[in-house]
């Protein structure tokens, strides 16, 4: 009895997190000016692919460097809390090529490279912005929210943008960040054009009032002055490649996938059921999930793995899509196929993972805690893995690693009282030495180190909405 008990309250939770984040107004988190942050594993590991090169240049691990895509029309990105590159998905529309993207991702590296937010760490530790990293870390598998589409799940972010002088750097940081950026475009032998062109593009914003201009300008203080220096460095050296047609085609369908999620009517106004393109389909396929058409977008889906059947998305987006029609047992299998063409993607694994967990097989549990085991090397940050661990180690009886995932879940949420009971719970509960016996002490540790110390353990706690 204590036993079924604990599970309920397990599962009783986890649906408690589904229905925060069905029920989300996305619309009305932007209009209070809060930030809505999107998970798509497509998108993250275009931006990776493509930002490698500069990465590499500016001597960091690309593995090190997250990517975060902020929901929102304006034209921005930032970097925050080290090695965070935030990108809008304004700015994701508004560039005309890869090439234009990536110089505004190398300009934003300058920054890190430069040091120019370590310089403002102690503003850091009293702004806001700590939480919204950790939110940030937190989010959960689109899989959890109606909301999303294809991977994409969007979760509110109680944080005005107050912070945005913190955010806001001086001309000679701006100078900086340039000059650094045209170095790591020509050492990865990158064309600086597109920099270039999305500069110029910009420089009439600064005639405008304050409230009219796009959030790039008025956090990057942009000048003619900036845009001729760029101009005489890419005419005093060799300017190097384009992105060849495969990247160009990754990014055309990024931008069609995100009009599908985010404007779907506008999308199936635009784009008519006899175009036949696979972007076409792509985006035709979100925008009917969005809108309801369960029946239509699976059609789509047809037709897409008509033309690429081995494309770990769209089998994503397949699961995706029946797992929220309510048909849970059908979705595992394209979820599960998604997993294994992507080669293991962290976050493909835990919307399979959940659809395991929810489809009411017992024998599906151990398959799933053997998913988010792999995939929290990669997405350990993520409270919901841990929520979701907890509860299929709850309904296998194993009160001790439900115990630790909680203790996980509680410290990345920055309750480390409750963290500090759970892993102490744990460790009685765990046999000793044993793997989580261990990770239990760690995380004990780290929820009594002081959090304003240099290095608190924990990255960024994140922070969850999910009660």
């Amino acid at each position: 009895m204590h036993l079924n008990r604990i599970s309920s309250l397990f599962v009783h939770h986890l649906l408690f997190v589904a229905l925060f984040l069905v029920c989300l107004p996305v619309t009305q988190a932007n209009a209070a000016g809060d930030l809505s942050i999107i998970r798509d594993a497509e998108t993250e590991e275009f931006l990776q692919k493509l930002s490698k090169p500069i990465f590499e240049q500016a001597g960091l691990s690309p593995s090190s460097v997250r990517f975060v895509l902020v929901q929102d029309n304006d034209i921005n990105a930032f970097v925050a809390g080290g090695l965070n590159i935030f990108i809008y998905t304004g700015l994701l529309k508004a560039a005309k090529n890869p090439d234009e993207l990536v110089g505004v991702i190398a300009h934003e590296t300058g920054h890190i490279a430069g040091g120019h937010l370590l310089r403002s760490d102690e503003a850091m530790r009293n702004a806001s912005i700590t939480a919204l990293l950790g939110t940030v870390a937190g989010l959960a598998a689109a899989v959890s929210s109606r909301d999303g589409a294809t991977g994409v799940a969007a979760v509110s972010i109680g944080q005005q943008m107050a912070q945005r002088n913190l955010l806001q750097y001086s001309r000679s940081q701006e100078s900086a960040a340039d000059q650094a950026a045209l170095r790591f475009l020509h050492g990865a032998g990158i064309s600086a054009s597109g920099l270039h062109d999305f500069l110029e593009r910009l420089e009439d914003q600064e005639l405008l009032p304050e409230s009219q201009q796009v959030e790039f300008v008025m956090t990057h203080p942009l000048t003619r002055d900036r845009v001729e220096a760029v101009e005489s460095s890419i005419a005093g050296m060799k300017d190097g490649a384009s992105y060849d047609e495969q990247f160009t085609t990754a990014f055309d369908r990024i931008k069609a996938k995100l009009d599908g999620y985010i404007d779907p009517r506008n999308t199936l106004a635009r784009i008519k059921p006899d175009d036949k393109t696979f972007t076409d389909h792509y985006a035709r396929a979100i925008a009917l999930h969005q809108t309801g058409d369960i029946k239509g977008a699976l059609q789509e889906i047809d037709a897409l793995l008509q033309m690429e059947k081995n494309n770990p998305y769209i089998y994503e987006l397949k699961g995706q899509i029946l797992y929220e029609s309510g048909r849970v047992a059908e979705s595992i299998e394209p979820y599960q196929k998604s997993v294994q063409l992507s080669g293991g993607n962290a976050l493909l694994r835990i919307g399979y993972a959940q659809a395991l967990l929810n489809s009411g097989d017992k024998s599906n549990l151990q398959p799933a805690i053997n998913e988010l085991e792999d995939a929290h090397t990669k997405e350990g940050r993520s409270p919901l893995l841990w929520r979701l661990l907890a509860t299929a180690y709850g309904q296998q009886g194993d009160i001790g690693m439900a115990t630790y995932s909680l203790a996980e879940e509680s410290l990345l949420k920055n309750d480390r009282s409750m963290a500090i009971q759970q892993a102490k719970r744990a460790r009685e509960l765990l046999p000793e030495k044993s793997s989580g016996w261990i990770r239990a002490g760690d995380v004990l540790a780290n929820a009594q180190k002081d959090p304003n110390s240099e290095n608190p353990g924990h990255e960024a706690a994140p922070v969850l909405p999910d009660d």
